[in-house]
């Protein structure tokens, strides 16, 4: 990681829904990249944390950003009733957006996403809606196929990762290419399954959106 990172405990507003993040600023970084969680997991994620320490180091700011309230991520503990509410997901994405344009370490940074599992989803739907602030958009093991309505808007870059025996998610992925317009790319990882928990597989993953984001970052 880079020296002068400044590290900040945030909280932004969802409407009366108050969600809590992880932000890190890198000294002059060239964008800020927002992480959306998968179903079941949160900012503490070890597997998003490690693509986030790669873009910190690579110069990017990062926020990790839990989707869910506490009290909606306690209750979705036991009825899984908001990690497939895509919607909400999505809409919070850009909440966390809008917070980020009123940031004074943040305004006028490149904006782009990354989502994982069902958070990819959320990404997409925040991409859509608000296409002139999405610079870029990566996904890891993702299910773009659940904001299929939002797809045809996505205007941004999108690279998706998949691994290369998650067999059932390669093929959502495909599907969902047909129905991307813009600039789409799919890279599958030999030998990683849907965690990417394989030596070496999130490193790749964590490569691979170095170059996305900071190809989309030099076109701003």
């Amino acid at each position: 990681m880079p020296q002068h990172v400044a590290i900040e405990a945030v909280r932004i507003a969802d409407g009366s829904a108050m969600l809590d993040g992880d932000l890190r600023v890198a000294e002059s970084a060239a964008g800020l990249v927002i992480f959306a969680h998968g179903s079941g997991s949160s900012r503490f994620s070890s597997r998003n944390r490690q693509v986030a320490d790669a873009l910190d180091a690579a110069g990017f700011a990062t926020l990790l950003l839990d989707l869910l309230t506490r009290d909606e991520e306690s209750l979705d503990q036991h009825t899984r009733e908001f990690r497939f509410d895509i919607p909400r997901l999505g809409r919070r994405v850009l909440a966390a957006a809008e917070w980020a344009k009123q940031h004074p370490a943040l305004r006028g940074l490149p904006l782009g996403y990354f989502g994982a599992s069902t958070g990819a989803a959320a990404a997409l739907i925040a991409a859509a809606e608000d296409p002139d602030s999405c610079a870029a958009v990566v996904s890891r093991g993702g299910r773009p196929d659940l904001a299929a309505g939002a797809l045809p808007r996505v205007t941004a870059p999108t690279l998706l990762i998949v691994g290369g025996d998650d067999e059932v998610v390669i093929d959502l992925n495909r599907e969902a290419m047909a129905q991307i317009s813009t600039d789409v790319k799919l890279e599958i990882i030999p030998g990683a399954t849907h965690l990417f928990e394989e030596p070496g597989t999130l490193e790749e993953v964590s490569r691979l959106a170095i170059a996305w984001f900071a190809s989309a970052v030099k076109g701003r």
